[in-house]
């Protein structure tokens, strides 16, 4: 018995580093697929495409309970994970933070105040681009899907799928692309 306790403590800390979510000084969740750029969105839509992948923008704010449950619950789904770091030149904003953000137009705010500009309501709010942003669009502009708040493993692996297939260009919706790849693959979650 008393073995059986020690083994299953030990099972417990060695777990606890990959249920942990990092915060950095900011209170943001940081992840290992996250990029520390000097947010100007026309070098990191650059930098996105010289390495293959799709610029990704992730608003987020510290205390978010919907932030927690993406990086602890959906995030960490190594699908999801996987995806993200193949695909993926992900920046994230600080919804209330201070560092200067340079929009595709050339606009220097600091992310509070573009995120306003951006009138984004919600956190997690993720911003996807194609691989040419016009240089007088801003970033609502230039998006090609914006996914405010938090979904589950499935939506959100499907949508970063589809934005790496290019659907937004073709016939079928999100919404439809979703609901046939479930149907498809018999997912009941």
């Amino acid at each position: 018995m008393f073995l059986r306790s020690i083994l299953a403590a030990a099972a417990i800390i060695v777990a606890l580093p990959a249920l942990a979510v990092t915060l950095g000084d900011d209170g943001l969740h940081k992840a290992d697929w996250m990029r520390d750029t000097f947010k100007d969105l026309r070098e990191d839509l650059e930098e996105a495409n010289a390495e293959g992948k799709r610029l990704m923008v992730i608003i987020e704010q510290r205390g978010c309970i919907y932030c927690t449950k993406m990086h602890e619950e959906v995030f960490p789904q190594p699908e999801v994970t996987a995806a993200l770091n193949e695909h993926f030149f992900v920046v994230q904003i600080n919804m209330f933070g201070d560092v200067e953000v340079t929009d595709f137009d050339g606009t220097t705010l600091p992310e509070k105040d573009m995120v306003r500009r951006w009138n984004a309501l919600f956190t997690p709010t993720m911003m996807f681009f194609p691989q040419e942003v016009a240089p007088d669009q801003r970033a609502t502009q230039a998006a090609v899907a914006i996914m405010p708040g938090a979904f589950g493993r499935w939506t959100t692996l499907n949508l970063l799928n589809w934005i790496n297939e290019e659907g937004y260009l073709g016939d079928e919706p999100f919404q439809k692309y979703h609901a046939r790849i479930i149907q498809e693959q018999g997912i009941t979650e």
